[in-house]
C-alpha cells in the first residue's frame, strides 16, 4: 500500500512540475527612458523614430517626403537641396533585466514573441530647449510652424514600446531561467478552442490535484477497513 501511495505521489509532483506556468506578469527594475526628451514607458523597450521633410525624385519631377533617412540631393535641380544629415538621430532603448514571478526571463522571448506598438508620451517632461522647438503634432512632436504645410528640413518624432503578450503556455522555467517552449512563437492559441491558455493550463493541473486527493482518500479508507478486519 505504502508503495502504490509513494509511487503515486511522485506522479503527481511530477505532473504538477510540468505543469507549472507563470502567475504573475514580466517585470522590470529600471524603466526604459529617452533622457534627452524626457519620455519614459513601462514596457519594456522604447524606439524614438525621426523623420525630415525632403526632396525625392518622383518621375520627371519631385516631390517632397517625410523620410527616416537623409535623402541625397548633389544631383538634384536648383531649388530642390536637402539638409546633408538629420540633426536628430533616432535611437532605441531596452530593459536592462525583465523578471517574470521574480526569476530572470531569457532574452530570447523578448526578441522573438515582443511587439512594438506605437504610443503617445506625455510630454510634461520636455526639457525647455526642445519645447521651443518642437510642438505636439499627432501622436508625437513636430518642428514645423504649421503641421498642415511643413516646410523642407522640419522633423517629426514618434515613438513606440516594445510590448510582451501573455506568456502563459509560452515560457517554461529552465534552470530557474523562463525559457521559450519550443514552437511557441507558432502555437495556435487556446482561446480559438473556447477557452483561454491560462484557462487549459490551470484546468489540467486542477484536475490532476483533484484526481490524487481522491485517489489518497480511497487509499486511506481502503487501509482502515482491511486493519480493522485484521
Amino acid at each position: 500500500m505504502r508503495r502504490y501511495l509513494a509511487a503515486w505521489l511522485v506522479l503527481l509532483a511530477g505532473a504538477v512540475s510540468a505543469q507549472e506556468a507563470p502567475v504573475g506578469l514580466p517585470q522590470t527594475e529600471k524603466s526604459p527612458r529617452d533622457a534627452e526628451f524626457g519620455v519614459v514607458t513601462r514596457r519594456f523597450g522604447l524606439e524614438r523614430r525621426v523623420e525630415m521633410y525632403q526632396w525625392r525624385v518622383a518621375g520627371q519631377g519631385y516631390e517632397k517626403v517625410w523620410s527616416a533617412t537623409p535623402i541625397a540631393s548633389a544631383a538634384f535641380a536648383p531649388g530642390h537641396d536637402n539638409p546633408p544629415t538629420l540633426p536628430l538621430a533616432g535611437r532605441r532603448v531596452l530593459a536592462d533585466a525583465i523578471t517574470l514571478d521574480g526569476r530572470p526571463l531569457d532574452p530570447e522571448v523578448v526578441a522573438r514573441l515582443g511587439e512594438w506598438r506605437e504610443f503617445r508620451p506625455n510630454f510634461s517632461a520636455l526639457p525647455g530647449n526642445l519645447s521651443a522647438t518642437f510642438q505636439p503634432e499627432g501622436d508625437g512632436l513636430g518642428s514645423a510652424e504649421n503641421p498642415l504645410d511643413p516646410q523642407i528640413g522640419d522633423l517629426r518624432v514618434t515613438w513606440r514600446e516594445l510590448t510582451l503578450p501573455s506568456l502563459d503556455g509560452k515560457v517554461a522555467l529552465q534552470d530557474g531561467i523562463w525559457k521559450l517552449q519550443p514552437h511557441a512563437a507558432d502555437a495556435q492559441p487556446a482561446a480559438q478552442a473556447g477557452m483561454p491558455a491560462s484557462s487549459v493550463s490551470k484546468g489540467v493541473l486542477g484536475w490532476l490535484i483533484g484526481a490524487g486527493i481522491f485517489a489518497l482518500v480511497i487509499l486511506v479508507i481502503v487501509s482502515v477497513i482491511r486493519n480493522r478486519r485484521r
